[in-house]
């Protein structure tokens, strides 16, 4: 058990402030003394605003409660719910014209478009994985999944007939993105004398084995070895071919993490830290033998007339940090209360970030000196300048130069999508980065339209009008206020890492929505989604884009409108959102497992965190309310589904069965994730996942 140790009146467990103090203080020069005094200091002021803004959340939720609750059972009046909106300053004006004045930002930000990673980071080895995944090798990703459109191979080796087919759908691409002057890279059957492509300015240089060469500003290296057991069988020796594949990865203190007390948030920072200073590494056994992870070096090349170059090895790292909800014990303040979360974590992890702006890294993040912070769950305009605020002060407490830290604002909240001009006007020195996400967003519509009636079944929500304005109007939105060429603009998860011939039919739609980057479950993922850049360029599809959609459409709330459904449709509703709560719960409490691949109710494996929950619990909670289904149809659905989740599971030997074990943290959790869900606070999952958690924790 560890101690708690007063700095500047604040309680702050011992560990957590000997590592700030020794390898983070100590190596950047700052007096600890005075650092404290400025973090109690910045937590006097910044804990009160905080918890005001989460009573704003409540009050503008109660006041739409009670507005739904006076009109049940009238038809719903789109114009009076506008008005009603803008009355209680849920909707605010909208600001006048304006451009984002960022500045120092990366290029695989700000003019590069290419896949983003993002990745727990409690875990070392998916950390290391997801920041060397800024190349990619073309042919294992294409030999070993379903993206390459020829028989599977065959068990017991190198299988050569499916080899051969990789290597024609490696030519495929280099014709497609690299051009020869006349002819096909298949046809090549002499490259000795080199090779002349059609646009001699595509190539950048020579490699160790390889040959550079860059489309829409995405780098390819075509390697030759002859003494490669692939490139020895190839007629010009073609090894592999690496492309440029995840050029950012945000490093996940939030929803993909089960992070709830100082030992979760130690190792968070820790883990960081080595990525900062580029020292992290981690050990694991493999076919029997003990293999040792690091970071990647950089990739060296030597230009047309001699000169040496480099291109990064790794990825631009983001840090995700939580939201302004919840609390965590690691911190007590001077009148007993845990620690706002975020601003722990804005303090911590920029603290850490400023070894690389301050020159103490082995390879460096930034280039320009900035730090890289996404912001999630944020609720409108308010809590954006909230933020704004906090890094001004967080830049002045360790020295900074204003706008240092840079902000990636998540458009997950309805109340954001409907403000998101006034909410980017409010970071628009330091913003970088927005986004969609479909799960958590369809959480809080269901949760601040509770009282409206009962929502539609969870899959035809994909096809409901406030989800097509909300993801037009994000990526317009952005473009109206000059973030092209200056930040990116985001699309959400392919969370079905076995499905990338899928992923490499539908996700391109990413980009011809005017997106410059998208998320991508895998390193593998991210090489394959890279070809979709090679394919289109964004920054051209950005300047064609049309109108961006009234708030009045993303405001049209996905009621059921009378819906009839049979008793098999609700079961299959209830199943579908039950199988997947429980799949996740299971393992995010009793293993503290925050993100994996969580087999589906049809058994497909998906990349799940837990905007999963907030999406399936809201659902079955509106039902409820509103008497579509009953709570012992809930409750059958429960122990029906704890038994397939405990039969997906049985090849874990640490997994605990939910069936025979009810009276559990991780059943007890699922349940009132369910049957407590419209009284959590914005539908979040975390308060309830926190509790059970260190109940489960503390034994």
């Amino acid at each position: 058990m560890s101690m708690n140790v007063k700095r500047a009146g604040l309680s702050v467990d011992e560990r957590l402030a000997v590592f700030l103090e020794r390898e983070v203080l100590a190596p950047l020069g700052r007096d600890v003394a005075t650092f404290w005094q400025g973090f109690s200091d910045l937590l006097t002021e910044f804990a009160p605003r905080n918890a005001a803004l989460l009573a704003k959340r409540e009050d503008l939720q109660s006041q739409i409660d009670a507005w739904h609750d006076a009109r049940k059972g009238q038809p719903h009046d789109a114009d009076a719910y506008k008005a009603f909106l803008q009355d209680i300053g849920y909707l605010v004006p909208e600001p006048g014209d304006f451009t984002i004045g960022t500045q120092n930002v990366d290029a695989e930000i700000a003019t590069m478009a290419g896949p983003q990673l993002v990745v727990p980071i409690l875990n070392a080895r998916f950390l290391l994985n997801a920041a060397n995944a800024r190349w990619g090798s073309l042919y294992d990703a294409f030999y070993g999944t379903d993206a390459l459109d020829a028989p599977p191979a065959k068990s017991g080796g190198y299988d050569k007939a499916r080899g051969d087919a990789v290597i024609a759908r490696g030519r495929e691409f280099l014709d497609q993105a690299v051009p020869l002057a006349q002819g096909s890279w298949a046809d090549l059957t002499d490259v000795t004398k080199g090779i002349k492509i059609a646009d001699e300015s595509q190539y950048v240089g020579q490699t160790g084995k390889g040959r550079l060469f860059v489309n829409n500003d995405l780098h390819i290296e075509v390697v030759f070895d002859g003494n490669h057991p692939v490139g020895r069988e190839d007629k010009i020796h073609i090894a592999d071919i690496n492309i440029e594949a995840a050029l950012t990865t945000i490093a996940d203190c939030e929803d993909s993490v089960a992070a709830v007390d100082a030992e979760d948030k130690l190792l968070a920072y820790t883990n960081w830290l080595g990525v900062i200073r580029g020292d992290l590494e981690e050990s694991f056994e493999k076919g029997g033998k003990t293999l040792t992870r690091t970071l990647a070096g950089d990739k060296t090349y030597e230009d047309g007339q001699g000169n040496e170059h480099s291109l990064s090895g790794r990825s631009l790292m983001f840090v995700r940090n939580v939201g302004h909800l919840m609390t965590n014990p690691a911190i007590h303040l001077p009148d007993g209360s845990e620690i706002p979360e975020g601003i722990m974590d804005a303090v911590f992890t920029s603290a850490i970030s400023t070894l690389d702006v301050e020159g103490h890294a082995k390879y460096g993040n930034s280039k320009h000196g900035s730090i890289y912070i996404v912001k999630p769950k944020m609720h409108g305009p308010e809590e954006c300048a909230f933020t704004n605020d906090l890094f001004d002060a967080v830049e002045d407490l360790l020295g900074l130069p204003r706008h240092t830290i840079k902000v990636g604002v998540m458009d997950e909240e309805r109340r954001t999508s409907a403000n998101l001009g006034a909410c980017i006007h409010a970071v628009r020195d330091r913003i970088v980065f927005i986004n969609t996400g479909f799960l958590d967003r369809t959480g809080d519509e269901i949760h601040t339209s509770m009282r409206a009636g009962p929502m539609m079944r969870k899959g035809a929500m994909k096809g409901s009008d406030w989800l097509t304005a909300y993801e037009a109007r994000n990526v317009g939105i952005g473009l109206k206020h000059g973030l092209s060429g200056k930040a990116q603009i985001g699309k959400g998860m392919w969370a079905a890492p076995d499905l990338m011939g899928q992923m490499m039919e539908e996700k391109i739609g990413h980009l011809r929505a005017g997106a410059n980057t998208a998320w991508v479950p895998s390193p593998t993922a991210a090489t394959l989604h890279a070809l979709h850049y090679h394919q289109e360029n964004v920054f051209e599809i950005q300047q064609g884009l049309g109108e961006i959609p009234s708030v009045d459409m993303l405001l049209r709330i996905p009621l059921a409108d009378g819906a009839n459904w049979s008793e098999d449709e609700l079961r299959d509703e209830l199943d579908n959102n039950c199988q997947g709560l429980l799949g996740y719960v299971v393992r995010w409490i009793d293993a503290g497992v925050g993100c994996s691949k969580v087999p589906d109710i049809n058994d497909v494996g998906l990349m799940e965190d837990r905007a999963t929950l907030r999406i399936s619990s809201q659902h079955i909670a509106n039902w409820l309310h509103h008497g579509v289904v009953s709570e012992a149809q809930v409750l059958d659905s429960l122990t029906r589904m704890a038994a397939k989740v405990d039969a997906q599971n049985t090849g874990d030997p640490g997994y605990t069965p939910l069936t025979g074990n009810e009276g559990g943290a991780a059943f007890c959790a699922a349940k009132d994730l369910i049957f407590k869900g419209v009284e959590q606070p914005s539908g979040y999952t975390e308060p309830l996942l926190h509790t059970w958690r260190l109940r489960k924790k503390a034994g």
